[in-house]
């Protein structure tokens, strides 16, 4: 437990679920493009995940940024470990490498 409660519940959230994704919206009604790039990627990929909307808790939406020292939202845990935003997903998912990320990390398609 740190001293900080949003952090821990971010923990928390990145330890439960096999793939995260921090988002702006939901995947069903994403409300950012950026956002909307990277669920579309995952629900492709056929890939179960669990999402958090950053837009219903200004906490969350601050603290994912300063948890993962990551600037911007979207971002995506795989298996507790931060993979990136929109760009480095697209990038992944175009070469190959998510799909080899999520094989070497044991997480199946549904």
């Amino acid at each position: 437990m740190s001293d900080n409660p949003v952090f821990d519940r971010i923990q928390g959230y990145v330890d439960e679920n096999d793939v995260v994704l921090f988002m702006k919206g939901t995947p069903i009604f994403p409300q950012c493009g950026f956002s909307s790039v990277v669920s579309q990627v995952l629900n492709h990929m056929r890939v179960p995940y669990q999402h958090y909307n950053v837009l219903e808790d200004m906490d969350l939406r601050e603290g994912i940024k300063a948890f993962s020292d990551w600037p911007t939202i979207p971002q995506l845990y795989v298996k507790g470990e931060f993979v990136g935003g929109c760009d480095i997903v697209r990038e992944m998912f175009e070469s190959g490498e998510l799909q080899q990320l999520f094989d070497d990390k044991g997480v199946k398609a549904a």
